[in-house]
């Protein structure tokens, strides 16, 4: 009798301890709900975080401390549900104190068993409106920064492609003066219209790169033959190196065709080649291969053609290796570069359904290598004969900015066409209806009523046999032709028009 005296004085001695030690806790509401929700204990850090005295609130349904819309809501109920059947509940949320103010709360609720029966809840309730509010402060900050960072990096996107288009101005405009001087010196002659035609391709690269860091770039891939391509921009990249620079290539004579987009592929290989260029300023060598490469691990499994545009030059330091596919993110002086380059190679491998990776090491080099997606089908092979091809019959072009018109109807001629011109859509539906033409050219993007999409649907209802090719620059709506009608995308050259041109339909 006596022992069983001294333990039950001991349990009540332990349960009196905690009993204190509970009800003592000023930085925690600690209480008990019965199964209904009702509160049946209360501690002195309930009543400091909540403004009630214990015998204002036992007895009281603990869903009078949420918000009018989470008890409209049943959220209080819902809350005991999950702790019963998930074994406890935990949330972040608005709650209500005696005095009708709000703060916000960290939330635990436990269920307690009593011989596998279900007698109530434990309910832990935290203040954290304070550290909720330095949490907002600091994320207020942190988008200021962004935001000062975002404008920053404009400033130097704007500073960069000035710079670049102010230079390749200046190729065009002196090389220019130099034809119109005229020389008879035949070498002279080739060098400026060499130029121009260099100037030219890097102009439209640099457009392309803003095109697809702005998402407005239209995408056609295709099968392509990688060493047939390389071989046709081989001047192009020879141009971009420079001098100074020895460019190689170890194409694998059996690669794969490649599945992407042309004008993305040689605008990444560009943008490459440029970069190992501008690491190596000592001079060297840059390495461009292709080899098949089997992926056997996700989340890039399948079979790719791997490119591989390697410098030895000086390297990339740990800490920019990270920071190399941001766009805007270029360690070079202002000026020097757009932040763009790395950016489009990144878009353009993962839009085509591949990777990019980067190896480094300090004064040792860098080598790029871009995976991209097996080819389906063949490569075209039409190439040779498309450059070739001469038309006949009337072309109806449909463009509303003169100084394009010109150089389009110089294309279109030199390629055997007699072409009648309009500014816009309306009036070429009259001319069509009037007299009638071979074939139309219309640019997507113009004024009026009626864009060049449109106009291409309008007439596969009234005239579905007449081939229509579609011209753009960049266009929203050109991601909603979906493979209906053909796109030759701007700045356009001749043999591009001519293969364009080959393949419509007839």
């Amino acid at each position: 009798m006596v022992r069983k005296s001294n333990q039950q004085r001991d349990l009540f001695e332990s349960e009196r301890s905690f009993r204190l030690l509970v009800e003592g806790v000023a930085d925690y509401a600690l209480y008990m709900l019965d199964p209904s929700g009702i509160i049946t204990s209360w501690n002195i850090g309930g009543e400091r975080i909540k403004g009630y005295l214990p015998e204002e609130i036992l007895g009281q349904h603990f869903s009078r401390f949420y918000t009018e819309t989470d008890r409209a809501n049943g959220k209080p109920a819902r809350a005991l549900g999950i702790a019963r059947e998930k074994g406890r509940y935990e949330e972040e949320g608005w709650r209500v104190r005696k005095d009708g103010t709000f703060f916000w709360a960290s939330v635990v609720i436990d269920p307690i068993y009593e011989d596998g029966e279900l007698v109530g809840f434990a309910k832990i309730t935290r203040d954290i409106t304070e550290r909720r509010n330095t949490q907002l402060e600091l994320e207020a900050m942190h988008k200021q920064l962004a935001e000062a960072l975002k404008f920053d990096a404009l400033g130097q996107l704007t500073g960069g492609v000035a710079h670049d288009f102010n230079n390749l101005l200046m190729i065009i405009s002196g090389s220019l003066h130099i034809l119109k001087k005229g020389t008879e010196d035949d070498a002279k002659l080739r060098r400026a219209i060499s130029a121009i035609e260099t100037a030219t391709k890097r102009g439209a690269a640099l457009t392309s790169q803003l095109l697809t860091f702005a998402r407005r770039q239209s995408v056609n891939p295709q099968a392509i033959d990688f060493a047939s391509r390389i071989a046709a921009i081989r001047e192009v990249l020879d141009a971009g190196v420079g001098s100074s620079v020895r460019l190689a290539y170890e194409i694998d004579r059996d690669v794969w065709s490649i599945k992407a987009d042309v004008t993305e592929l040689e605008t990444a290989l560009l943008n490459l080649v440029i970069n190992a260029r501008d690491a190596i300023p000592d001079g060297g060598t840059v390495t461009i291969r292709a080899r098949n490469v089997v992926q056997t691990e996700p989340p890039h499994a399948g079979e790719f053609v791997g490119i591989e545009v390697a410098d030895t030059g000086l390297g990339i330091p740990t800490d920019v290796l990270d920071k190399i596919f941001e766009p805007f993110f270029t360690t070079k002086p202002i000026g020097k570069g757009t932040g763009l380059g790395l950016s489009q190679v990144h878009g353009f491998a993962h839009q085509a359904g591949g990777t990019v990776k980067v190896a480094s090491k300090l004064g040792k080099g860098t080598t790029f290598t871009i995976l991209l997606p097996r080819g389906e089908t063949a490569p075209s092979r039409e190439t040779a004969e498309a450059r070739s091809f001469q038309g006949s019959g009337t072309v109806l072009l449909v463009e509303d900015n003169p100084d394009v018109a010109v150089v389009s109807i110089g294309l279109l001629e030199q390629l055997g066409y007699q072409v009648r011109r309009v500014a816009d859509a309306e009036a070429a539906l009259r001319e069509i209806e009037k007299n009638g033409v071979d074939f139309v050219f219309t640019d997507i993007v113009m004024p009026g009523k009626m864009d060049g999409l449109s106009l291409a649907h309008r007439l596969r209802e009234t005239r579905p046999g007449l081939p229509i090719l579609l011209a753009t620059g960049y266009s929203e709506v050109a991601a909603h032709v979906r493979g209906d009608f053909p796109i030759l995308r701007k700045p356009y050259e001749i043999h591009e028009l001519s293969e364009a041109i080959a393949k419509l339909p007839r």
